[in-house]
């Protein structure tokens, strides 16, 4: 991938450009953490005209290696006000690579209010005025995209939420049959692309020629091969083709850490309704299916379609971290009601982990009861209305602690906390409070330590993060799932050797995890100057004082050993 499209939405041009030099080096996460350094102001407001909205195609999107579909989207985050990456799925991104587009950077803001959609082919892009579609939910914004571009296009889209800029709203990326709605949906993006004018970008490669100069394209081909036997011969990886992330739920509760009741517990007494086992048997009785892909050519195909009763799709697919905090954290156990809180939550374009954790908090203000499923179904619906109520909750888990006067809100950096209560998972807690983009397990999840590392001790956390925390970003540069990590953590050595296949580099262990400590490192230095310093952001007050049942913990890492966590830090030279 060689090109880099630039929009602009005030003077509604477009140009494009190869890319040079060190833009040749980066991808997905680490492309937007270097775009963001060397052209957006750190300082400037996050929905307005210097704020840029980035796609980025990872390094080894335009490969056939499994996973490689996913795709970054980032820019300076309107929820925590530093540097900001999610990934997708959907179909999307993989045609952007087959246009050989490392990047798509949307820039500048609308001089009136608009309703756009972007539209890129191989032939270049142009924004069409769409103002029928302004004010539709996600699916029937997503029905008249198709009718008028067709089938085999990919569709990035924004709810009414992104319209409404409210700062916990997500970007949604389908399959082709519309039955998978994938999000990027942490740090509000969803909130940057409406501020652009954009409802919708189509991404269009039919006609497209681009073909990769691929180093050594018979041993990329060999090690594509090799790392699909290697993942299909991984218990892990059975286990989340037949369950999904749902697989973990029942060690988490029983670890103590799963979120119940707005964080106030650390186990629910419905898990057994929800654990990975329990919610296959109730998909597979109603004719729904499992073992569903998120990308083109996703081996590991850990999706789900829960259906109702009637076997009618409610949604896909239920995440372990949606699940969580739209169910026990909110003191809800039925599946279903779940089922149908998250895809509210994907038809208004918000991002179901924020809004659980903002209900959450509504919650414990009184606004409804726990348990309340029918109440929660009613506040999601507000956000897509619009109303105030709405719109406070739709700004995420601390604006609507401080409308509500709750103290007791779980998010770091302006972002909710995920399903692991960082009590009684301290690794996670080490994660959330220092990593660039705040509370987000996706940066560094120390779930995977827990029976090598005994999650309640402080000790050792601080090590376990950052080695994660560079592991992360990897990933997130290179445009692949976490789930491809087992070959790799036994070889890590190959996937070096991937990347040889595909540009050449000849790379130690040590140096391709440096890739990804470089992108941390850049992310900071954007967030220092934003003036949301990694240095240190504490974690909420009441983790560190209240212990949290059944384990009765509090998180108790030493402040100091954060503050200065990357001092020194030298990446590993044989882990991935």
């Amino acid at each position: 991938m060689k090109y880099i499209m630039r929009v602009n939405v005030r003077t509604r041009s477009v140009s494009m450009q190869e890319a040079t030099g060190d833009q040749l080096k980066w991808g997905g996460r680490s492309f937007i953490a270097h775009t963001l350094l060397r052209e957006v102001p750190p300082t400037c407001e996050p929905l307005g005209r210097y704020n840029k909205l980035i796609f980025a195609s990872g390094l080894l999107a335009d490969t056939n290696l499994t996973t490689t579909g996913k795709i970054s989207i980032g820019g300076k985050s309107p929820l925590t006000g530093g540097a900001k990456e999610a990934n997708t799925g959907g179909y999307a991104g993989k045609r952007l690579a087959r246009l050989g587009l490392r990047a798509v950077i949307i820039e500048d803001i609308p001089e009136k209010k608009t309703t756009d959609v972007l539209v890129i082919t191989a032939s270049g892009a142009r924004l069409d005025p769409a103002p029928e579609l302004a004010g539709k939910l996600v699916d029937e914004a997503i029905a008249q995209l198709r009718q008028k571009y067709g089938r085999r296009v990919g569709i990035f889209c924004i709810g009414p939420a992104g319209e409404m800029k409210m700062a916990a709203a997500g970007i949604a990326s389908p399959d082709d049959a519309d039955e998978q709605i994938r999000y990027a949906a942490r740090g509000g993006l969803g909130a940057l692309m409406g501020s652009k004018g954009l409802k919708a970008v189509i991404v269009d490669d039919t006609g497209a020629t681009y073909k990769p100069e691929v180093y050594d394209e018979a041993g990329l081909r060999e090690l594509v091969r090799w790392t699909v036997e290697e993942l299909a011969a991984d218990a892990k990886t059975r286990n989340r083709n037949l369950y999904g992330t749902l697989d973990i739920l029942k060690d988490t509760n029983e670890f103590g850490m799963l979120p119940t009741r707005n964080f106030s517990q650390g186990s629910f007494e419905g898990a057994d309704r929800l654990t990975g086992p329990a919610v296959r048997d109730l998909i597979l009785s109603r004719g729904g299916r499992t073992g569903k892909p998120c990308v083109p050519g996703c081996t590991i195909q850990c999706s789900s379609v829960f259906p109702d009763e009637k076997g009618n799709r409610i949604v896909a697919t239920m995440q372990y971290e949606s699940l969580v905090l739209l169910g026990p954290n909110c003191g809800i156990g039925d599946p279903t009601d779940i089922a149908e809180l998250n895809q509210l939550c994907n038809q208004v374009g918000v991002d179901a982990m924020e809004t659980g954790v903002a209900i959450g908090v509504a919650m414990e203000a009184g606004v409804i009861p726990f348990g309340d499923a029918e109440g929660a179904k009613d506040l999601i619906r507000q956000i897509g209305q619009g109303t105030w109520l709405g719109r406070i909750l739709g700004n995420g888990a601390v604006i609507t602690g401080r409308c509500l006067g709750v103290r007791r809100v779980p998010a770091i950096k302006g972002q909710a906390i995920p399903a692991y209560d960082p009590r009684a998972l301290k690794g996670n807690g080490v994660t959330y409070t220092t990593s660039p983009m705040g509370a987000d397990h996706t940066a560094g999840n120390a779930f995977e330590t827990r029976n090598t590392h005994n999650p309640l001790s402080p000790d050792g956390q601080v090590e376990i993060s950052m080695r994660l925390q560079v592991r992360a970003a990897l990933l997130d540069t290179l445009g692949v799932c976490i789930f491809i990590r087992p070959p790799f953590a036994k070889k890590p050595e190959m996937m070096a050797k991937i990347l040889q296949a595909r540009y050449g580099w000849d790379l130690s262990v040590q140096q391709m995890n440096g890739i990804g400590l470089e992108c941390i490192m850049t992310e900071r230095a954007f967030n220092r100057q934003a003036g949301v310093s990694e240095e240190f952001r504490p974690i909420p007050e009441f983790m560190r004082e209240e212990p949290l049942p059944p384990k009765n913990s509090v998180f108790d890492v030493p402040e100091e050993k954060m503050l200065h966590i990357w001092e020194g830090y030298v990446p590993s030279a044989d882990q991935f």
